[in-house]
């Protein structure tokens, strides 16, 4: 049971272990190439779970729009933002110049330094993540590698995604706005915020998460990047098998962090989604609004920006309804 500190808003939040987490976790290892490769798509594919993305699923989705009311589930990119270790997002405005014509044309525009692919509400793509030498479908990463980016698997590659999207609200079921900075959610957690929420997973899904990390953007950044609740190996692995398009959470790494499941592992979930089953991970998103709005299914749409041979993106996605 979670115990809630009125007045804290998202300060720490008490919580009793359930008999699931009590337990001693199975530990779990990368598997070795000869289990995970092929790809279920076949030895030759580099898409991963965007083959999921189908015209009938895109005319699915569009048929979820009946309000024509949007809203944006991306944080504003920002100097406020959090980051990690060297990434950085530097904006310098530039005032050009007054045009010598009468009508007096100024223009401004920016200068950015930054890493544009893994910083804000971000998509990640399998080069972004490998065990060992090895990424999607056992491609050799070093043989993909070049000073101007990957040559496969690029975000420019993946082009717009518009799918069904569900919201799995794990912090409203636990009758809080934050979730404990290490809980560690479940497929029982899944299941019964599905259930509360009467909404069901199916194939093809943007499968998205709230733990209500996200109240502390711009707020607690320290807090915000030293660990996180979010799901963990079991829980992905109970999300993966319902075939998703992509996996999001409102935390920076979808997953648990650090994993109650592999202590002394680092960031097993990244590689289980990316590597293991080409299921693209969607970080730091924004959903206080979905929240608050009481949707749970919706149209999902999202551009990454088509940088080539980018490990990922920042990306600004959004629910229609």
């Amino acid at each position: 049971m979670f115990g809630a500190c009125v007045g804290c808003g998202s300060a720490h939040l008490g919580l009793a272990a359930t008999p699931a987490q009590a337990q001693t976790p199975a530990a779990w290892s990368p598997p070795p190439a000869s289990a995970r490769c092929p790809s279920r798509w076949g030895p030759n594919d580099r898409r991963g779970s965007m083959n999921l993305m189908t015209p009938a699923r895109m005319r699915d989705a569009s048929a979820l729009i009946r309000e024509g009311r949007k809203i944006e589930i991306g944080h504003v990119l920002a100097q406020s933002m959090p980051f990690f270790g060297t990434r950085r997002f530097d904006v310098h405005l530039k005032q050009t110049y007054m045009n010598p014509q009468a009508n007096r044309r100024g223009s401004n525009e920016e200068l950015v330094v930054g890493e544009i692919a893994q910083i804000g509400t971000q998509f990640d793509c399998f080069p972004h993540q490998t065990i060992g030498d090895e990424t999607y479908n056992c491609v050799n990463v070093p043989s993909i590698m070049t000073r101007g980016g990957f040559t496969e698997m690029g975000v420019d590659t993946i082009g717009t995604i518009m799918t069904r999207g569900v919201l799995i609200d794990v912090a409203g079921l636990k009758g809080v706005q934050t979730l404990p900075d290490t809980y560690e959610i479940t497929p029982e957690d899944l299941q019964q915020a599905l259930n509360r929420q009467r909404v069901e997973l199916r194939e093809g899904d943007a499968m998205i998460i709230n733990t209500g990390w996200a109240h502390l953007w711009g707020r607690e950044n320290a807090r915000y990047v030293a660990g996180c609740p979010g799901i963990g190996v079991a829980a992905a692995e109970w999300l993966i098998a319902r075939n998703p398009l992509l996996l999001g959470a409102d935390n920076w790494p979808v997953e648990c962090a650090p994993s109650r499941t592999m202590p002394d592992a680092s960031l097993p979930v990244h590689q289980i989604a990316l590597v293991v089953h080409g299921v693209h991970l969607l970080e730091n998103l924004k959903l206080d609004e979905l929240v608050a709005s009481g949707r749970s299914e919706f149209c999902f749409v999202m551009q990454p920006l088509r940088m080539q041979g980018f490990t990922g993106s920042t990306v600004a996605p959004a629910a229609i309804f």
